[in-house]
C-alpha cells in the first residue's frame, strides 16, 4: 500500500497568519492527489504543526515571531478544502516527525505534499529517507509550496540530491 503524507495544510499556513498565494494556489492540486490515492485504497496521513500558547518563548518562536498553528486555534486545523477527518492526523511540534517508525511500518512508496517545501516537507522527507532507506520517498513538486518560490527551488534540488524522488515540476 502507498502512504500520502500531506505535511502542514493548515489553515495559517494557507490563508493565515502564514499563509502565501503559493499555498492558497495548491490547494486544488493537493486535493486531487488526496482523493487519488483514496480511491485507489492508498493511506492518506495529516501532519499538523502544533505550537502551544508559549509558542513565542520557544525556540523557533524566538527565530519566527508569529504566532501560528497554536492547538485548538482555527489557524491549525487543516484547511477544509483538503481535509478528510477519518484519516490520520499526528500532531507534531518540530519541523519533522520523528516517530515514524514507531508509528508506522511502510511497505512502498512514500509521497509527500504540502507546506512549507523548505522547512517542514524537506524535514520530513529527509526524516523518512533515513528512517526507510529503501522505500522510495518522493515529493509532488507541483502539490508543494514555500515562503518564496525561490525556496521552494532550493529545497526541490536539496531533496534530489539526497536522493527523494521529485515529481511534478
Amino acid at each position: 500500500m502507498k502512504t500520502l503524507i500531506v505535511v502542514d495544510m493548515q489553515n495559517d499556513f494557507i490563508d493565515g497568519a502564514l499563509g502565501t498565494k503559493e499555498a492558497l494556489a495548491i490547494v486544488p492540486n493537493v486535493k486531487k492527489k488526496i482523493d487519488a490515492y483514496l480511491a485507489s485504497g492508498n493511506k492518506v496521513i495529516f501532519t499538523r504543526d502544533t505550537h502551544g500558547k508559549d509558542y513565542l518563548n520557544t525556540n523557533e518562536g524566538k527565530h519566527l515571531p508569529v504566532e501560528h498553528c497554536i492547538a485548538g486555534t482555527e489557524g491549525w486545523l487543516v484547511h477544509n478544502g483538503v481535509d478528510v477527518s477519518d484519516c490520520d492526523h499526528i500532531d507534531k511540534p518540530t519541523f519533522g516527525y520523528l516517530g515514524w517508525n514507531e508509528k508506522y511500518s511502510f511497505d512502498d512508496d512514500v509521497e509527500l505534499v504540502g507546506v512549507c517545501t523548505g522547512i517542514c516537507v524537506i524535514s520530513n522527507a529527509l526524516i523518512l529517507k533515513a528512517m526507510f532507506p529503501e522505500i522510495q520517498i518522493l515529493v509532488d513538486a507541483s502539490c508543494c509550496a514555500c515562503v518564496t518560490p525561490e525556496s521552494h527551488e532550493a529545497a526541490l534540488q536539496t531533496m534530489k540530491m539526497c536522493q527523494v524522488n521529485v515529481i511534478g515540476e
